[in-house]
């Protein structure tokens, strides 16, 4: 399940405390990148690996991550990218 192999990756790479990936392709059947076998994803990455990183350097790291993945199994992903204390001190 690519689930479960996006997890595998990013912590393999990030070492995360806290990480949940949940499938929304289910919201895009029939979407043109869909069509093509690549999965829409939401990513929430906790890690303080991103501690000095800014958001776009954050989001690089997941990319690297997911490797290729990125190319063919991945068509979208949401990543909410944070570090231990931006976790905890964030506003539900």
């Amino acid at each position: 399940m690519r689930t479960e192999r996006i997890k595998a990756c990013l912590s393999a790479a990030l070492e995360p405390q806290t990480i949940e990936v949940r499938d929304d392709s289910h919201m895009h059947a029939g979407h043109e990148g869909a069509k093509g076998g690549g999965g829409h994803f939401s990513v929430t990455v906790v890690t303080p690996r991103f501690l000095g990183k800014n958001h776009v350097q954050r989001h690089q790291m997941v990319y690297q991550a997911l490797g290729d993945m990125m190319k063919k199994d991945i068509h979208a992903l949401s990543i909410r990218a944070l570090t231990p204390d931006e976790f905890l001190n964030q506003k539900t």
